[in-house]
């Protein structure tokens, strides 16, 4: 990544801070903890297999690297830092432009994610933080996650930072041979941001 790249373009600012917390334009040093953290944690991902390290590289150089020269880019990568720590990584993907939304990605370093009080800290952090990128930022109309019922913690934070459950898709996703999850979507407007954290935009 060119020194000269500082944040994408459609972005006002080159990152966002909320207390100790930092949201920055995801960083090609990132890239292998994150693939690490991708591959310990498949049974919550849309991904059927681990990526190797030349997956990885290839990913960056050819995705990742070309979308902070787009005006609109379709999806917005970034690394979350706690007192200038890597702790956990995501962003919008699947941005439609035309439509003012995204989907809200998030992963945690495994060790804090194990940590109830830690995990919804950082995943808190992170969506306040992505909130500001999108509503403030972009001038987003709507974002929505997609995520499988066995992560009800994650649920209960998505819920309390604004997340409004608008559906259940019954055994949408086979974990392992004969075991089906279902998928919970939630949307979120700016109002259901600025409600639930108590902000202006």
């Amino acid at each position: 990544m060119s020194p000269a790249v500082t944040t994408y373009r459609p972005l006002p600012q080159a990152e966002f801070r909320h207390e100790a917390y930092r949201l920055v334009p995801i960083r090609y040093e990132d890239r292998e903890p994150i693939r690490a953290w991708r591959n310990a944690q498949l049974d919550v991902l849309r991904q059927a297999e681990p990526l190797s390290a030349a997956q990885q590289d290839a990913y960056f150089q050819k995705v990742v690297l070309p979308l902070f020269e787009k005006e609109r880019p379709g999806q917005l990568l970034f690394s979350l830092l706690h007192h200038d720590e890597l702790i956990a990584y995501g962003g919008l993907v699947h941005i439609s432009w035309p439509d003012a939304r995204a989907e809200v990605s998030f992963l945690a370093d495994p060790a804090r994610a194990a940590n109830p009080t830690t995990y919804r800290q950082d995943f808190r952090a992170h969506l306040r933080l992505l909130g500001q990128v999108a509503f403030d930022g972009l001038k987003l109309n709507r974002l929505f996650t997609e995520t499988y019922d066995i992560r009800p913690a994650h649920v209960a934070i998505l819920e309390e930072a604004g997340f409004r459950l608008e559906g259940r898709l019954r055994q949408h996703v086979q974990l392992r041979p004969g075991t089906f999850a279902d998928s919970l979507m939630h949307g979120q407007l700016a109002a259901d941001y600025a409600t639930a954290f108590g902000t202006t935009l």
